[in-house]
């Protein structure tokens, strides 16, 4: 398998994949013109000079042999909020004392914000059910870091990555039940939706402004503050290791958390280095471990997985197939980094 640059062709496999999503992925929504027009961004950010305030990017998990196919799909945002308003919650807290009275209460509070603009994002993750194996989640997420490490120019120096928050199998959030319905007239799927096609102007011109109290809400709203889908653990788990942390800041309809990491400190960036793809069989089973790999190329942008281990001489062994992958040959530069974070007793 292998993660690429999208492709105007793959509109039609894309807007299959999105129509399996569910409620919550709200930069995938399931319409033709939005995707189309996401897809057009893409291929005009690397046809453009760098320019985080324009920069979006897609890519796709596919096999080489049917690359028609597509099971799975990720997204970097340059610098959001920098053509319309970018809002969160910021969680925090209010005291109220009083000695007299032998009274003290710290009550948690939310605050409409746009803290986060101007930060990048990892955005539109998602994965085929049925392609949820075989390390293809762990590829096609931590692929965008070695487009990262590649191409800095392109993103803010700060990255974020709004997690999907909780919602029942109806796709009915209680935090939107509690708080949000009060000022839409919709259900949260709508609401989702409209914010996944790009109409945010009416979060500004009907949400409250001033200070919230989480105590003035339901117990379920109150639970799920900061808290993930189950189906998203795992990918909330993997941007943990790579050094992402949650700040106070949720999502102002479900109340999934933001996790944040300066660019230069995620993992995957800091640790990756630069080789020469050798063809030549992978060193032994008890040296090699499973690398994400990348062609260094802008256009043709490309990430697999190879069971592999860095030369002495700075190369890097890759078999036939995953040469096939990346579009490269012998002797061509690579960018690669371990997959994950070494054990610590692993020499």
């Amino acid at each position: 398998m292998r993660v690429r640059s999208i492709e105007s062709a793959d509109l039609p496999a894309l807007l299959a994949l999105a129509q399996s999503t569910g409620v919550g992925v709200t930069t995938l929504p399931a319409n033709a013109e939005r995707l189309g027009r996401r897809i057009y961004a893409s291929l005009a950010t690397l046809a453009q000079a760098p320019d985080p305030a324009r920069a979006s990017l897609l890519f796709v998990l596919d096999d080489p042999a049917r690359p028609q196919h597509v099971v799975g799909i990720c997204g970097l945002e340059g610098a959001l909020g920098m053509s319309e308003p970018w809002y969160n919650y910021r969680v925090g807290a209010a005291v109220h004392a009083s000695r007299e009275l032998g009274l003290y209460r710290r009550l948690e509070t939310l605050f409409l914000s746009n803290d986060l603009t101007g930060a990048a994002e990892l955005c539109s993750l998602f994965l085929h059910p049925d392609w949820r194996r075989d390390g293809n989640g762990s590829l096609l997420s931590k692929s965008r870091f070695l487009f990262l490490a590649e191409f800095p120019e392109y993103f803010s120096p700060r990255v974020i990555a709004e997690m999907r928050g909780v919602s029942d199998e109806h796709g009915r959030s209680p935090f939107w039940e509690s708080l949000g319905r009060h000022f839409f007239s919709m259900e949260f799927s709508e609401a989702d939706y409209l914010t996944g096609i790009g109409n945010k102007s009416f979060i500004a011109e009907l949400m409250p402004q001033h200070l919230i109290y989480t105590a003035f809400l339901s117990a379920p709203a109150r639970a799920v503050i900061g808290q993930v889908h189950a189906n998203t653990r795992p990918a909330l788990a993997l941007l943990t290791g790579e050094g992402f942390r949650y700040n106070g800041y949720v999502d102002i309809f479900d109340a999934g958390p933001a996790v944040e990491c300066p660019l230069a400190d995620i993992r995957a960036v800091r640790d990756s280095l630069c080789l020469l793809a050798a063809d030549r069989p992978p060193p032994a089973q008890a040296q090699a471990q499973p690398w994400l790999v990348s062609n260094r190329r802008r256009h043709g942008f490309a990430v697999t997985l190879a069971h592999t281990a860095p030369d002495a001489d700075g190369q890097l062994p890759l078999d036939a197939q995953a040469l096939a992958a990346l579009a490269i040959a012998p002797g061509d530069s690579v960018r690669a980094v371990p997959l994950s974070r070494p054990h610590p007793n692993r020499p």
